[in-house]
């Protein structure tokens, strides 16, 4: 054999190794990036059925003839700007959008909440009291997928940014995706007031 022909076999051989690691790499970087999607998925599931656990409060409340109206069209427009917030899991700007209805729609339902205490008919009926039980249940659910879907972030984010990954995905365009982040100021414990006489 001349060096010629050895030389035109490596040539070969590495690109038929790069071509086996760049398709495998490509295989795991898809599969990533469905995870990411499919976690997201569950997370938007989540917060569909607090929505819809919401939405079934609000026709309870709506009910009682006497409850204070504008407190109800506060959570009613939040819950409408946070269905309307669409996120692009590759935008981390539509994340914090979403994150920041959300936000605004809970703050919103717990002053609800504690506007419906001096309520005592509207306490006692079987919709608000079943209301009552499920929100915790599906609030946790919530912090659960999110949970979840940030450790698929994760993943996916290791996968892209470690070597030799990261010149795969920089070939194959694959960025990084965004995490869910704690809501702002909820690092700091909040102020809790006994004013008792």
């Amino acid at each position: 054999m001349n060096t010629k022909t050895i030389t035109l076999f490596v040539i070969i051989g590495v690109i038929l190794l790069l071509g086996g690691c760049g398709c495998t790499k490509y295989n795991s970087l898809v599969t990533g990036d469905q995870a990411v999607k499919n976690s997201w998925s569950n997370v938007e599931t989540q917060y569909q059925r607090r929505t819809d656990l919401y939405n079934s409060v609000i026709k309870t409340i709506e009910g009682s003839a006497n409850f204070e109206k504008s407190t109800l069209k506060e959570v009613i427009d939040a819950r409408a700007n946070a269905t309307r917030v669409t996120v692009n899991i590759d935008d981390p700007a539509s994340l914090e959008k979403f994150q920041q209805a959300q936000g605004q729609l809970q703050g919103a339902f717990s002053r609800l909440m504690a506007v419906a205490e001096a309520y005592p008919d509207l306490k006692t009926t079987q919709a608000f009291r079943d209301f009552q039980a499920q929100i915790e249940g599906t609030e946790n659910r919530i912090n659960t997928a999110r949970v979840d879907y940030n450790a698929t972030v994760n993943n996916y984010n290791l996968s892209v940014k470690t070597f030799p990954g990261s010149i795969f995905a920089s070939l194959f365009r694959f960025t990084e995706k965004a995490y869910y982040k704690a809501d702002p100021g909820s690092d700091k414990a909040p102020p809790i007031n006994f004013d008792i006489k």
